[in-house]
């Protein structure tokens, strides 16, 4: 099955890390609600990788932060232009955050769509 996925890389301080994750579960209900196939909010547990390119050093984290690794699943890529449309027109995503003090720096956040080539 071939699916369409929105994938997020940002940094997070860690002594905030409650406050996003109690955002990430509001919003991520409403794109469940909205149709999103599956919603997923990682925090970075394992991330002193030596041979690779590591998620903080991508994410520009700094001292005392951490990476949030996060993808929202859809049909497709038009799908994903239906459900996101809805979750923005809903008045209820003006209640979960507030934009004036966001817990993670949004300039830093990495954000791509991408198309699967492999699903198993």
């Amino acid at each position: 099955m071939s699916v369409y996925i929105d994938g997020f890389v940002l940094p997070l301080r860690e002594d905030r890390l409650d406050e996003y994750q109690a955002i990430a579960a509001k919003a991520g209900a409403l794109w469940i609600e909205h149709g999103a196939l599956h919603y997923y909010e990682c925090a970075g547990e394992d991330l002193d990788v030596k041979e690779q390119v590591p998620f903080p050093k991508i994410a520009q984290a700094q001292p005392g932060e951490t990476v949030i690794f996060a993808l929202i699943i859809y049909r497709s890529r038009e799908h994903r232009d239906e459900v996101n449309a809805k979750v923005i027109g809903d008045p209820r995503m003006e209640g979960i955050c507030n934009p004036e003090n966001m817990p993670m720096d949004c300039a830093r956040m990495a954000y791509g769509g991408f198309k699967s080539i492999v699903a198993l």
